[in-house]
Order: C-alpha cells, then sequence, then structure tokens
C-alpha cells in the first residue's frame, strides 16, 4: 500500500480555495473537501471544528491571494499610473477568478468591513497627486472605486461584457468630472503638473478619439490635461 498523505491545515485550505474558485462558496462543506482530498471527513474535524472557522481561513488565503495578484498587475502596468492601475487590475480580477471575487467583495466579510484600511495606499496616491485634503481624497477614491466595483461587478456575475477600450474611457470621463467637483480647475492642473515631483508617472500616450473629444471639451489648455488624464487614467 502506498504511505498515507500526512494531511495539514495548508493542504485542506488549498483544496477548499480550488472549490470556492471553481465552485463558489456555497459548494463549500467537509464532504465537498473530503472529495477534493480524497480522504474521509474525519481529518477535515480534526483541524476545523466548524465550517465557519474553515471560510475564515479560506477567506484569508483568497484576501492574500489578491494582494498578490493587485501587486504583479501593478507592477506589470507600463502606460498608466499606479492609481489606475489598481482599478484595472481590480476589474481583471473580477473577470479572471469570478467566484473568488464574489467571495471577497460582494458579501459581508472582515476585509469587507476594513475598507478604509485596505484602501489607504490608494488614498494616499490620490492626496499626493491633487493636493485634496486627507478627507476629500478619501471622498474621491470611494466615488471613483464604487464605479470600477460597479464595472467588476458585472464581469463577476456575467451580466454585461464590456471592452477595455469603453472602460479606459469612462474612467477617463469620470475623472474629469470628479477632479471638477473636489478641485477649482486652474489651480488643481498646476499641482497635477508637479505630481511627477511625488512619484506620479507620467508617460507618452497615443489618445483614441474619443479620448481626444473628451480632453478638447475639458479645456483646450492640453499640456496640463494630459497630466490629469495620466495621473488618473484607469
Amino acid at each position: 500500500m502506498p504511505p498515507k498523505v500526512k494531511m495539514t491545515k495548508e493542504n485542506i485550505v488549498e483544496a477548499s480555495l480550488n472549490i470556492v474558485r471553481r465552485d463558489g462558496i456555497t459548494k463549500l462543506n467537509a464532504r465537498s473537501v473530503a472529495k477534493e482530498l480524497k480522504c474521509s471527513t474525519q481529518p477535515i474535524y480534526s483541524f476545523y471544528a466548524t465550517m465557519e472557522a474553515l471560510k475564515t481561513d479560506v477567506t484569508k488565503a483568497t484576501n492574500d491571494y489578491f494582494d498578490d495578484y493587485l501587486a504583479e498587475r501593478i507592477s506589470r502596468q507600463e502606460s498608466t499610473s499606479p492609481y489606475g492601475a489598481s482599478g484595472l487590475a481590480y476589474i481583471q480580477f473580477a473577470k479572471d477568478e469570478k467566484e473568488l471575487f464574489k467571495l471577497l467583495f460582494m458579501q459581508d466579510n472582515i476585509y469587507a468591513r476594513e475598507w478604509e484600511k485596505a484602501h489607504s495606499y490608494q488614498i494616499e496616491m490620490v492626496k499626493a497627486a491633487t493636493g485634496l485634503s486627507k478627507d476629500n481624497a478619501k471622498k474621491f477614491h470611494l466615488q471613483m472605486w464604487t464605479f470600477v466595483h460597479g464595472i467588476a461587478t458585472f464581469f463577476a456575475t456575467s451580466y454585461l461584457s464590456i471592452s477595455d477600450e469603453i472602460i479606459n474611457e469612462l474612467m477617463t470621463r469620470t475623472s474629469f468630472t470628479m477632479l471638477e467637483t473636489y478641485t477649482k480647475g486652474r489651480e488643481v492642473k498646476k499641482k497635477i503638473m508637479s505630481c511627477t515631483k511625488c512619484g506620479i508617472q507620467l508617460v507618452d500616450s497615443k489618445l483614441s478619439d474619443s479620448y481626444e473629444k473628451t480632453l478638447n471639451t475639458f479645456d483646450n489648455d492640453k499640456e496640463p490635461i494630459y497630466s490629469i488624464y495620466h495621473c488618473f487614467h484607469m
């Protein structure tokens, strides 16, 4: 007989994560985990007295995976700012990992209840790029992220599919409108222009006709507008 494989908590969490990724959190139970691991339910209960305890560990493992996914996607983005890249990565995660996205962002859990803490990095990026107060930077990001989350849920639920070009255009238009709401036009353009000094990446970009129209309707002074575009390009 082949030697028995030693069961560990990590084995159980990994198998559970596979189940959730494939079938959703509602299909996670002792029997489904045992089937995934090709064992009885006894080893499962030896590590986890309740399924809620296992779900807590699976949610934590999913959040850790998401953090790594986000960091990797942001590091690969060369044509947009880190702030914009984080929004794109969030939407892409909803496309790639529908059930894991639902687990983290479409139901109550400890990470959902710590939204401000989880988004502190993005809020600081907005504050540095715009010169907004922390309170207004938080409001700006909350409004922007509400928009991003809405698009992401379209993909997670397979309700609607939107092209990357349209997503970029919608994000750009939204950021322009919000900048006007939270700031004072010309004053902000000067602050945005100085954002290269605080690390926000400004790069050359080929704009589609729809982007060009958006820029033209906002202001004829294109150089400062390009800087706004790059800082908040999603």
